[in-house]
């Protein structure tokens, strides 16, 4: 019989000071090693780069490559939407697309801004909406957009870009209201014709965006702040044909089906152009300047100065406005990127 200040375990004699001693030491380890463990994971989630907070500024509605650019910012985890804001001509006929869209891609709730309303424009995709009730958007709907996303940027701790991807009357409200909120956001826009023109034309062109605006494209491009333009140099050689465009055809991403039914819709009011959503898809100017706003590498950029004239060019000269703008793309760039749209578009769910 043992003594009663003897204890056993695996059949060997421990000394109460030496079961304490054995098990201070197993508890010492374990605490290092989940020490280790937190600073492992800790430095993992370190060195991942947080998402980029954006708002997106848009005329979604009448040509479609705004909703293609709007699918693309759900897509890209590298993305943080704060808030989309409609800007130009019907405003809140333009939430009410942008609302449908965003519900059907699972996204309702994300904010949504009504810009300053303006002329009469055509809006192709209103058909499509038309059955929707903005009143039953989960998300919040700003009816002053410029003044929400005056907050987003004055409120962000990190710095905020604009994807500014329709005519710019919202950027120069904004800038008006609040001229610091330059220094505290950068701009990556469809904007502007430096070197070429429409369907790669060796003639720059008045690009509409720039046009429609004459006055919020010079306000823009002469905030001081951080400017990447995606011109027509570039964007307007973006579309999807065969094999990639039949990927989206076969897609079942919810996303991807409310994209293309919008895109069926809009393709026989369009008035500017003919397009058949079974074989090809139109121009994706704008899906660019998302891409841009994580990924410069996308493309050659050049600094520069441009002018916005009062008809709408946008033309170098000395003392203009510096802007970056993506003038090329590297060998098979186009190609990859066009590639990387339709991956980015089919695995979203």
């Amino acid at each position: 019989m043992r003594p009663p200040d003897m204890s056993t375990k695996a059949g060997i004699v421990y000394a109460p000071h030496e079961l304490c001693t054995s098990f201070d030491v197993r508890h010492r380890i374990i605490v290092l090693f989940a020490v280790f463990l937190l600073a492992l994971i800790g430095e993992t989630v370190a060195m991942e780069p947080k998402p980029i907070p954006v708002i997106f500024d848009t005329d979604i509605g009448t040509d479609i490559d705004d909703t293609w650019a709007l699918a693309l910012i759900l897509a890209s985890p590298e993305l943080d939407l704060k808030l989309v804001v409609t800007d130009s001509g019907d405003t809140m006929e333009r939430a009410r697309i942008t609302a449908k869209f965003l519900e059907a891609s699972g996204r309702d709730d994300v904010p949504i801004g009504v810009g300053i309303p303006g002329g009469k424009i055509p809006l192709p995709q209103a058909p499509w909406a038309q059955d929707y009730n903005l009143d039953s958007y989960r998300g919040e709907i700003h009816k002053d957009g410029v003044g929400a996303l005056i907050d987003v940027i004055r409120r962000s701790d990190e710095e905020v870009v604009l994807i500014v991807v329709g005519p710019a009357p919202n950027i120069s409200e904004a800038l008006q209201r609040d001229p610091s909120i330059a220094g505290k956001a950068r701009v990556v826009a469809m904007s502007g014709s430096v070197d070429k023109g429409y369907n790669s034309n060796p003639e720059p062109a008045p690009e509409y965006n720039v046009r429609a605006s004459v006055a919020g494209s010079q306000a823009m491009y002469g905030a001081g702040w951080n400017l990447l333009i995606a011109p027509l140099d570039t964007a307007g050689q973006v579309k999807l044909k065969g094999e990639l465009y039949r990927r989206l055809l076969g897609s079942d991403a919810p996303m991807v089906h409310a994209l293309l039914d919008n895109y069926r819709v809009w393709a026989p009011e369009f008035r500017w152009g003919r397009y058949d959503p079974a074989i090809e898809s139109s121009t994706l100017y704008d899906a660019l300047a998302v891409a841009l706003a994580y990924d410069e590498a996308l493309c050659t950029i050049e600094d520069l100065k441009l002018e916005v004239t009062d008809d709408g060019f946008t033309r170098r000269k000395a003392s203009g406005n510096p802007v970056r703008a993506a003038l090329g793309w590297p060998d098979g760039g186009r190609e990859a990127f066009e590639q990387f749209l339709v991956e980015r578009l089919t695995s979203y769910r």
